[in-house]
């Protein structure tokens, strides 16, 4: 295993032993924000995960919270997911979510763009997940969630 894998390897187990916005909140009480939730279950493995999702009027992520199980690879991709999410306006959450499937569509080859794994941050650990098709499932769990959330939240209709 190269030094590289290593680090990536290293960088998943961290966010599944100490999750970022693990534990539900109670939706925001703000006025003018918008929250969603949404459940996703991956039907291959049984993973699954709840996330909330709290909205600004001016369309930032103003918060996620979760909770959920299943492999390190899908706690930490929706850890490593809120880390990046949280303050992001809408495009960015957007564009990040493009960049994440395109990762995970890869196949172990990354993005071939500085610019786009520096976006994603800790989430270029994933790059070797695409290469097993049956994980790449576990690591957009969180993803799918995400974006089901923000739209039951009304929030993707009024960006």
């Amino acid at each position: 295993m190269s030094t590289l894998e290593q680090m990536y390897q290293q960088v998943i187990l961290d966010h599944a032993k100490h999750p970022v916005g693990r534990g539900l909140v109670e939706a925001a009480s703000v006025e003018g924000h918008l929250a969603g939730e949404s459940h996703q279950v991956n039907p291959t493995c049984g993973d699954e995960v709840t996330l909330r999702v709290d909205v600004t009027p001016e369309g930032s992520v103003a918060g996620v919270s979760w909770e959920g199980q299943g492999c390190s690879i899908s706690q930490a991709s929706v850890s490593v997911m809120t880390s990046l999410v949280e303050g992001a306006d809408l495009a960015e959450v957007a564009r990040l979510d493009g960049l994440f499937h395109d990762l995970m569509s890869s196949r172990g080859k990354g993005l071939g763009d500085d610019d786009a794994e520096d976006a994603l941050g800790d989430a270029t650990a994933f790059t070797g997940v695409s290469q097993y098709p049956a994980r790449i499932k576990c690591a957009l769990l969180g993803w799918a969630a995400l974006k089901d959330s923000l739209a039951r939240s009304g929030a993707l209709a009024t960006s």
